[in-house]
């Protein structure tokens, strides 16, 4: 009887590893098609891998992206919710919906999720920067400019925190330190930033030495 129930147990373990690479295939191909543009095909392989495998949290998250690229945000935010119920460490998956929310103006749901993803990937350099214009749009200033500065150290030649901790600062009222970080962005490649700095920084100078 113990080896009648082994068989059965080594039955079902070959068949939900099977179904499992099954359903990685097919999310595999329609990552592959959705990166092509070839929208339809990578849905009906998604398709197929969330038939083949339920449980396949990859297969709900990349099906989110086609909808969201489509602007079906619930049906977006659908998938990604599975994504993260069937995975709950899917830091890709909260970044995503994170990203929804943004869309959708829920900033303090954005947050969370940025922050959730940032907590399973503490490197995780884009839900930063997305937290941090989250942050921005609530005028959370400080908060916003720690996010950017989180970025910095981790990638010290990352154009758009210097960019984006510069605006922040300046809005903050720390011109002098704001104008430095737009000049490292130019520094660094961002041309829009000297542009930025005609604008914001040289506005003082400019008022005060009599021309016009």
């Amino acid at each position: 009887m113990n080896k009648v129930f082994i068989f059965i147990g080594m039955l079902l373990i070959i068949s939900s590893v099977a179904l499992a690479q099954g359903a990685k295939e097919y999310t595999q191909k329609g990552r592959d098609l959705y990166e092509k543009g070839e929208f339809m095909e990578a849905l009906l392989n998604v398709n197929k891998a969330i038939e083949t495998d339920p449980n396949y949290a990859p297969a709900y998250y990349v099906r989110g992206n086609l909808k969201d690229n489509f602007d079906d945000r619930h049906g977006a935010m659908k998938d990604y919710n599975t994504a993260i119920e069937k995975n709950v460490k899917f830091a890709d998956a909260f970044f995503a919906r994170g990203n929804v929310k943004m869309k959708l103006q829920d900033y303090y749901g954005a947050i969370a999720d940025y922050s959730a993803a940032i907590n399973i990937n503490e490197n995780y350099i884009e839900a930063y920067f997305n937290r941090g214009k989250a942050k921005q749009f609530l005028q959370a200033y400080e908060d916003a400019i720690n996010d950017c500065s989180k970025i910095i150290t981790i990638n010290p030649k990352n154009v758009d925190a210097y960019y984006m901790r510069g605006i922040l600062r300046i809005n903050f009222g720390d011109m002098k330190n704001g104008c430095l970080d737009l000049s490292k962005a130019g520094e660094l490649g961002d041309l829009k930033a000297y542009e930025t700095i005609k604008e914001k920084c040289n506005q003082k100078s400019q008022d005060s030495d009599g021309s016009y």
